[in-house]
């Protein structure tokens, strides 16, 4: 199973109202539970065949970097555009725990540039920026868990 087939399973259990799904297959296991279910009970999903992902590799060059939305929070926010997470996982503003973040308040940023890293089923995921200007927010403290589309930079385009 790779990234963008994780997303859509995410995106179908969030709107389906499904409770919980999970799908295990031979080394190969992922269980997604929706916070606002409607059921109680999981539902099963055979996998077709087993993956193995090279965390190198997912973080090296993800499939899909997370898309910026523009936000209408407040009048003064309203120009600045929302950087929110491809993923659910937990959110790392440094590369290491002895590093310095990848931005803070203040920095430019260039299309490209990494912003954070998610980590998720064990894999870290670097997040790259999609657009050019100046981190004005980190709405996420640092190791807190973020979930699917939820906020995690405002920038000031340039």
């Amino acid at each position: 199973m790779n990234l963008e087939e994780i997303k859509d399973l995410i995106k179908l259990v969030s709107k389906s109202g499904i409770g919980k799904i999970e799908i295990e297959n031979e080394g190969f296991k992922i269980a997604i539970e929706n916070g606002a279910s409607f059921s109680e009970q999981p539902v099963y999903v055979q996998a077709a065949a087993p993956v193995a992902m090279a965390p190198q590799a997912v973080a090296a060059a993800p499939s899909t970097p997370s898309t910026p939305v523009a936000s209408a929070e407040s009048t003064d926010e309203s120009r600045y555009v929302t950087v929110k997470s491809p993923m659910i996982g937990t959110f790392y503003r440094t590369p290491g725990p002895d590093k310095d973040a990848f931005v803070s308040v203040g920095s430019s940023i260039q299309p490209g540039d990494k912003l954070c890293i998610i980590e998720a089923m064990k894999t870290f995921n670097e997040i790259e920026s999609e657009i050019s200007g100046k981190i004005v927010k980190v709405l996420v403290d640092n190791a807190s868990p973020v979930d699917y589309d939820q906020p995690l930079f405002l920038v000031d385009p340039a």
